[in-house]
């Protein structure tokens, strides 16, 4: 028999929004509910196999059942904004899909399906329903199953009902299952029902009695009074209930199901859109659809020398030209794009190659997908102008994941072009690729190039309409050089000294686990959350444990509010904390070290939304230095014979900068008179002089301090000061009113960025920030708090950038030996041979407290050391 597949559309792309975590693409469009829709749909399809398939769905006008009874008020909530712009969405997807969408006016998805159940059953197909709203199950019959799915954790099964198990577990048939209905409402579906009668009485009554006009005929006989004098005095409603539930099953639908064929869903325009969508999981199920693109016809292979040479010279006429240089182990190819009718993929030895690249002349503007990546090759510096196509891309979109060639082609032209993995799909994006074929690499070569050289003027209008290109030829630019520089100098670790600390760690944790298992009474894995939730909630009961089907919770922030009255609890956290410094970099910084015993980790500019620099390969921004043990860690970084280390620091630039930025009149006044701005806080906050500021009022103004750059709340505050919410809102309000132009500097910000859309730096740095426009709460509250601090955070991570460039600078203009080997957040690690360190202070200091012009001034604390530790 062949199989008819009807899908409630708006049902299911309900039922995906919420059983998926909601997310959106890098344009800030949410697309949750599409990715879920899709995978219970690819899901259905691969069980059920059909031959015939229609997705429905609801026309957003009042229906004919509804229309019927005016005095009623439907209480159906308004769709989530998030949800709503999602509709289209789908609707797009599945004509791109080809598969069939039925509508009609003035009805709803449950009559469509109704009806096209029954016609297709009538025309002797086996009917699946796919629907997560249970009204349909009166649609069931021996050969109409019901289909309802439910997603939890990524993961979706479905539960099947035809007409038999309708009756087996429900208790009545698919038509009673309609009176059910009428007797218990459902408020979602606009449908009264009796009040006073809910589920179990609803069934009990229309099992007993067939429906409720039987129930109505023969009321005497309900045993339960409550329920028959319900019936009795709102009767009516239940007839108004019952006609409202009953699913119309000859709705005037033109569309016959044999019409519905089941099309080959994998089409160049749906893979076109789950790129767009950034749905790239999903990519691989498009793998036999061929993506090419009518340029491709230009792209050309090219190993004969005497043509390269020519291209060369062709390039060096060029004013522009896109450059991808493919690496493994060595140059093994040039991709070069200077018109867009051709591409060219020369093939040659590395020393030809290399040596041709790096004698472009600085008349022809270079574009490269990544400076600091190709820059042994090109040899360059920032007054060449190469243009940097990854670092465009993300000012303008700080918040995308990636900003690869598919990404800049998509985001910037329009088109789309395959991804990394899917030319080279054993390989994971970002490693040079196993797969050698020539076709492969010249293809996926040529791709850069050609998007490279034309993206590039798209993203440059795009930065001068946005008033960021200063932002980019300013500061990204030349600081990439900086950072190329400082990555190739790396630093330099101690390796028996990391040895040692290693050691110095496994002792201290097995000194841990004896204590701890002596207090537990026996033996456990302190790593498994469920053994160790057993132990703490189960053996030991401790109060907060909250039980799921996994176990107690043992994260961080519950083991924390136990920490203070358990020192069995801090024993635990502090074994995590050692774990994780063993792992990480006892033994995990013994893979990045070099021959020359130093280590040359990957600094990042296009990662975080605010701007700020991160570290990767190792990260050294995140070794936890507020205990002891973490601190050691820096002991191991650190200078080469003839140096020392020179460390400059500075001093609340996130408060100054709110000081400047608000123009509080308080603020600045305490930061011009070198006051210790925590203690005049403390005064303000607590009413006291100065001399009276005890220490404990001291730190608790300086929690209020820093939790209002990130827009904390009285419940954060609480909670980091082990306060009352009440205390901790009261110490708020005094604050905001001492220091009024902070509250308006702070609700100034969120209004402005609700106004534009995002958040702008000092220095014209913007931060998108969708979550503002969210019905989510909680991701409302993050966009208020983004908006708050994003300005703050991102101008503190410019002017570390532009004083971090002018210090390499002056190095590099003095001559002098020294390097810079770290950028860690506020702080700048210089390696100063020793007959420089006087002038490396003096040049770090001055550079850095210079880098901008506050209201406030910016304060820098520069000390030496042998070690990193020493020197901080």
């Amino acid at each position: 028999m062949e199989k008819l597949v009807l899908i409630d559309g708006h049902s299911i792309l309900n039922r995906a929004f919420y059983g998926v975590p909601v997310f959106a693409n890098s344009k800030g469009v949410h697309t949750n509910a599409v990715y879920g829709f899709l995978n219970i749909m690819f899901k259905i399809i691969e069980l059920q196999q059909p031959d015939y398939m229609a997705v429905a769905f609801d026309v957003h006008a009042p229906t004919f059942r509804h229309e019927m009874f005016d005095d009623y008020k439907g209480t159906r909530k308004p769709m989530m904004p998030e949800l709503k712009e999602q509709v289209p969405l789908i609707k797009e997807m599945l004509d791109k899909m080809n598969i069939t969408r039925v509508e009609l006016e003035g009805y709803e998805a449950d009559d469509i399906l109704g009806t096209m159940s029954k016609r297709g059953e009538e025309s002797g197909l086996e009917v699946s329903v796919i629907s997560g709203d249970r009204d349909l199950l009166q649609l069931a019959t021996d050969n109409v199953k019901i289909c309802i799915p439910k997603t939890k954790k990524g993961q979706t099964t479905v539960e099947y009902y035809n007409a038999k198990d309708v009756k087996e577990t429900y208790k009545v048939t698919p038509t009673e299952f309609i009176d059910v209905k009428a007797l218990m409402g459902d408020s979602s579906d606009n449908i009264p029902g009796v009040p006073g009668i809910g589920e179990k009485g609803a069934t009990a009554i229309i099992e007993q009695f067939g429906s409720i006009e039987n129930a109505k005929e023969h009321a005497d006989e309900i045993t339960n009074t409550r329920n028959k004098n319900a019936l009795i005095e709102n009767y009516e409603l239940a007839e108004l209930s019952k006609k409202l539930a009953i699913i119309d099953t000859y709705a005037p639908i033109t569309t016959d199901p044999k019409e519905c064929v089941f099309p080959d869903i994998y089409t160049g325009e749906a893979l076109d859109m789950v790129k767009e969508l950034e749905f790239k999981s999903m990519i691989s199920r498009f793998e036999n659809v061929e993506s090419r693109n009518d340029f491709e016809q230009g792209f050309e292979v090219v190993e004969d020398k005497e043509k390269a040479d020519k291209i060369f010279a062709d390039v060096s006429n060029s004013d522009l030209v896109g450059l991808h240089i493919f690496v493994k182990e060595n140059v093994k190819g040039v991709a070069l794009c200077f018109e867009e009718e051709h591409t060219y993929y020369i093939k040659a030895d590395e020393e030809y190659l290399v040596s041709n690249i790096s004698k472009l002349p600085k008349a022809t503007k270079v574009v490269v997908g990544d400076i600091k990546a190709v820059n042994d090759y090109l040899k360059c510096k920032a007054e060449d102008e190469v243009f940097d196509i990854s670092l465009g891309a993300y000012l303008i979109n700080p918040l995308a994941n990636s900003y690869y060639y598919d990404d800049v082609a998509k985001d910037f032209l329009g088109i789309f072009v395959p991804a990394y993995d899917e030319i080279f799909p054993k390989a994971k994006k970002g490693e040079t690729p196993t797969d050698e074929v020539l076709e492969n690499v010249a293809r996926y070569s040529c791709f850069n190039a050609y998007i490279f050289f034309r993206a590039k003027e798209k993203i440059v209008e795009r930065l001068e309409e946005t008033e960021m290109y200063s932002v980019y030829s300013g500061i990204e630019i030349p600081l990439c050089y900086a950072l190329y520089e400082m990555e190739k100098v790396g630093i330099e670790v101690e390796g028996n000294a990391l040895k040692s600390y290693g050691e110095k760690l496994q002792n201290s944790i097995g000194v841990l686990e004896k204590e701890i298992f002596d207090e537990a009474g026996h033996e456990f894995n302190i790593n498994s959350p469920k053994q160790l939730g057993e132990v703490l909630f189960g053996e030991m009961e401790l109060p907060g444990g909250k039980k799921t089907k996994s176990g107690y919770s043992t994260a961080a922030a519950v083991l924390e509010k136990l920490e203070p009255d358990y020192p069995f609890v801090r024993k635990i956290l502090e074994y995590r904390q050692l774990t994780k410094l063993k792992s990480t970099y006892a033994d995990g910084l013994q893979n990045y070290i070099d021959d020359d015993s130093r280590i040359r980790g990957t600094f990042n500019q296009t990662i975080t939304a605010t701007g700020r620099i991160s570290s990767t390969d190792p990260n050294l921004q995140n070794i936890p230095v507020r205990m002891e043990l973490g601190r050691e860690i820096r002991k191991v970084f650190v200078p080469k014979d003839g140096c020392v280390f020179v460390d400059a620091d500075y001093s609340q630039i996130e408060l100054r900068i709110l000081a400047h930025m608000s123009g509080d009149e308080k603020l600045i006044e305490a930061y011009n008179k070198s006051a210790d701005i925590h203690t005049a806080t403390a005064a303000l906050v607590f009413g006291v002089e100065i001399d009276e500021v005890t220490p404990q009022m001291r730190r608790n103004a300086k929690a209020v301090n820093f939790g209002i750059v990130y827009g904390i709340s009285s419940f954060g505050l609480s909670q980091d000061l082990s306060i009352t919410m009440k205390e901790a809102k009261a110490y708020i309000e005094e604050y905001f009113k001492n220091y009024p132009g902070i509250k308006k500097y702070l609700d100034d910000s969120v209004q402005f960025a609700k106004d534009n859309g995002y958040a702008v730096t000092m220095f014209k740095r913007r931060r998108p920030i969708p979550e503002l426009s969210s019905g989510n709460f909680i991701q409302k509250s993050f966009g208020e708090r983004a908006a708050m601090n994003s300005p703050i955070q991102g101008t503190a991570a410019d002017i570390m950038k532009i004083a971090m460039i002018n210090v390499a600078n002056e190095i590099k203009e003095k001559e002098l030996k020294s390097k810079i080997v770290l950028q860690i957040h506020d702080e700048l690690l210089v390696e100063a041979y020793e007959d420089e360190v006087e002038i490396i202070k003096e040049l770090l200091k001055r550079n850095m407290e210079e880098a901008a012009d506050l209201k406030v001034p910016l304060e820098v604390d520069v000390q030496t050391g042998k070690n990193w530790d020493e020197a901080h």
